[in-house]
């Protein structure tokens, strides 16, 4: 079988498993690796130390040592619902929350995997032999985004997403390492980002940078995702009503804007209650319940912890008094420090008679050092 036609059938069969942008590219060292390192060296990327290790580095700078068989590198998208084309529910009462689109459905990392795994056996079927793979969505060591660019499917736009003048920047990447020569496909050089400077201007922590990467540290995405602890008071108030992740860059881009009308695949689809989460209510969700709420969501991955520290934060920054017996209850109760204290900030910026009360009963029976701190911090608002 020639090769052109046996890509020809690779790309068919990936469209034919959901994914809408298909292409191929080789493994040589990407133009962008002196970016990631610089990108590193001011850290940048936060307290995400698994991306500063040497593995890290030389694989991004060189696939086969990831697969040493390694010839052609199929990369893949496939689209997650543009919440511009998805109406929203309305609260009947109480502050709202919000969650990255992406995040809607079911746990991308479980989707494909199913899929990738099916493409790789519909291609050793084709080549009639087995064939050296190795295949990742958002979990190696690879630069997805320049490997997508180069294979054709899009430019790296100014807010560091890939960017497909046809279907905007609402879908997810995917990579299969192979171990067999396939016809590469023409990179996208244009940047059709212009002069437009939307996402930049949009950004409410000012964390785009210039050469089209992102300070992950005052990035809410990381903040209300990686970042496992204590996010930093200055931050706080940055994050408004988002609990996991934020699509603020992508909202305001005028290449979304066109695609409004497309919809996504359809395990990504938004599960009931989730595009408009009622805040007051998700504070009384205890571990077990957060588990079956968030069975095979990507939201499990900031664990109950996480999860509720983002809700105390977006309560804070609603600032509606009827939300401080919620916040007393998790700060006098919860078993997770990381949740009381960020009660305690929130209780300090809604303000109040109320909520000056249970910063003061919380003081008295508080035993952690760093709660202590932070219901002492809030009482300070009330002087």
């Amino acid at each position: 079988m020639e090769t052109a036609t046996l890509s020809d059938h690779i790309k068919r069969k990936a469209r034919e498993l959901g994914f809408t942008l298909v292409g191929i590219t080789t493994p040589e060292q990407p133009s962008h690796l002196n970016v990631y390192k610089d990108w590193i060296k001011a850290g940048h990327h936060g307290k995400m130390a698994y991306l500063e290790t040497d593995r890290a580095i030389k694989a991004r700078a060189n696939p086969r040592i990831l697969l040493p068989e390694c010839q052609s590198i199929l990369v893949l998208g496939i689209p997650y619902s543009n919440p511009h084309s998805t109406p929203s529910a309305v609260a009947d009462t109480g502050p709202t929350g919000r969650i990255a689109a992406y995040a809607w459905g079911d746990d991308y990392h479980d989707v494909l995997k199913v899929a990738l795994k099916e493409l790789v056996d519909y291609i050793e079927e084709l080549s009639g032999t087995s064939v050296a793979n190795r295949w990742y969505t958002d979990t190696g060591p690879i630069m997805e985004s320049e490997l997508a660019q180069r294979a054709g499917l899009g430019w790296i736009g100014k807010n560091s997403l890939l960017i497909n003048p046809e279907q905007g920047s609402y879908f997810l990447l995917a990579e299969i390492l192979l171990g067999i020569e396939l016809e590469a496909d023409q990179a996208v050089t244009n940047d059709f980002c212009g002069s437009c400077t939307r996402c930049i201007e949009a950004c409410p922590s000012d964390c785009i940078l210039p050469n089209r990467t992102i300070d992950a540290n005052r990035c809410i995405s990381y903040l209300s995702i990686e970042l496992k602890d204590v996010i930093p008071t200055e931050n706080r108030t940055q994050m408004d009503n988002w609990v996991f992740g934020c699509d603020i860059c992508q909202e305001v881009c005028p290449w979304n804007m066109r695609f409004a009308h497309s919809r996504g695949h359809h395990e990504f689809e938004a599960r009931e209650g989730i595009q408009l989460i009622e805040l007051e209510k998700e504070l009384e969700l205890g571990p077990g319940d957060f588990n079956k709420k968030f069975k095979a969501s990507p939201v499990k991955r900031t664990k109950r912890r996480g999860y509720l520290r983002n809700v105390a934060i977006a309560l804070g920054n609603a600032g509606q008094e009827s939300s401080v017996p919620a916040l007393k209850r998790s700060l006098l109760t919860d078993e997770e420090k990381l949740i009381r204290g960020h009660a305690a900030w929130a209780l300090g910026k809604i303000g109040g008679s109320e909520a000056k009360a249970s910063l003061g009963e919380a003081q008295q029976k508080e035993e952690d050092d760093w709660v202590k701190e932070e219901i002492s911090s809030a009482r300070k608002s009330f002087d």
